[in-house]
């Protein structure tokens, strides 16, 4: 079955409108968020959504077979991947077969080598990848999962990512992961305000619970042997992307310094070569591809597959936030702990706030993806229209 068309969309997601009143409005109105650009002051970590590269406008990828099939997938970073797909890789593509899922990987990490395959490229990889594998499963009548050689479990357990711990506890999670508060150019004060943090959300969630933070790549070495070193009685289950994706030698230098503190890290990383370069110097403990920036699932199961041999995680980044990730997740076996972002309002069924119909969610802290043909996900094709490249729109992908 050969490619008929590849193209850049916009799908016209309804506005949720819950039936539940809130309680209250989510952290993300009050929290504030360490990130890179956190150095300079007139991007504080009050004002995370001012940062520039946050996430930006979604792009989807819609591809089409020869029968009129079609698949869908999604990155972020707007117009310039949606150029990349349109301008560069849908002409590759074209007319080949759409179950060749790894020659096709293959011509597009290697076609990217003269522009860089680990930043936008790699975006606009993922969004094709996922996309034919979507149209493979409806092509084959079967769920992603099963083609990837899942179920490899019965449900997934999910840990919770967000400031709200009660919400989150009510609603049967028993692994958390909090926000980072703080900047490296804070200092001892930034130190003190991350321990402060830490040290009520132990005593919120029990000493049976895991508990883990987010720093966003906020922190430098210096910073982060510090701030290990005052939250070891806080027995973390990891401490996440501390680093910048290039430091590959401050990687290494921080696992030296804290071999106590698990590090997590990866949805940064593109592509399986830095993960690879990671796992070989023994510098993480937990690798988190994010499918929509590392290069798709297939590139992800590479990933995945390099860890596994060293008897190292992975729990890609937001995975149980879009069927892409819960279908990777309930596929391979050491994924066994993996991220749902909550970021809704307090109150309000998780139910109530599905942005993409045919999405699960987690239930008292385990989540079962669908089993429709693809990735289950129910998009009619008339919430599908040509991407605008003339449109350059600021914002967030919301993925829940």
């Amino acid at each position: 079955m050969k490619i008929r068309s590849l193209r850049a969309v916009q799908v016209d997601l309804p506005a949720k409108k819950p039936s539940t009143t809130p309680r209250r409005p989510s952290w993300r109105h009050s929290s504030p968020i360490g990130l890179p650009m956190n150095k300079y002051p007139e991007f504080p970590p009050d004002l995370p959504h001012k940062s520039p590269g946050i996430g930006g406008r979604a792009v989807w990828v819609q591809v089409v077979a020869e029968d009129g099939t079609w698949g869908l997938g999604r990155t972020s970073f707007g117009e310039p991947v949606a150029a990349l797909v349109d301008s560069f890789y849908a002409p590759l593509l074209q007319g080949r077969d759409c179950f060749a899922t790894e020659h096709l990987n293959d011509m597009m990490w290697r076609a990217s080598k003269r522009h860089g395959s680990l930043g936008l490229s790699a975006c606009a990889q993922s969004a094709i990848d996922l996309a034919l594998w979507d149209l493979k499963g409806k092509l084959l009548e079967q769920p992603v999962y099963r083609l990837l050689g899942g179920p490899a479990r019965e449900k997934i357990r999910a840990y919770c990512t967000g400031d709200d711990l009660d919400w989150a506890q009510e609603l049967g999670f028993n692994a958390f992961k909090i926000t980072n508060p703080a900047h490296y150019e804070e200092g001892i004060a930034g130190i003190n305000t991350v321990e402060d943090k830490v040290a009520a959300a132990r005593e919120a969630v029990g000493r049976n619970s895991e508990l883990m933070i987010n720093p966003v790549m906020a922190y430098d070495v210096e910073f982060a042997v510090r701030l290990c070193q005052r939250l070891r009685p806080y027995e973390l289950r990891w401490l996440e992307e501390p680093l910048i994706p290039e430091d590959l030698e401050g990687h290494i230098q921080l696992r030296k310094a804290v071999p106590w503190m698990p590090i997590a890290t990866g949805e940064d990383h593109h592509t399986r070569i830095p993960f690879r370069q990671l796992v070989e110097n023994r510098c993480v403990d937990v690798v988190q591809p994010d499918l929509h920036w590392c290069g798709g699932i297939t590139e992800a199961a590479k990933i995945y597959h390099i860890a596994e041999a060293a008897g190292i995680k992975c729990s890609p980044h937001g995975g149980l936030n879009s069927a892409y990730g819960q279908h990777f997740c309930y596929a391979f076996p050491e994924c066994s702990l993996c991220e749902f972002h909550m970021s809704t309002p307090v109150g309000v069924p998780l139910e109530e706030m599905v942005a993409i119909p045919g999405t699960a969610v987690p239930k008292d802290g385990f989540l079962v993806p669908s089993d429709a043909p693809g990735f289950g996900m129910e998009i009619p094709e008339q919430w599908i229209r040509e991407w605008d490249h003339s449109m350059h729109i600021k914002g967030n992908d919301v993925v829940l």
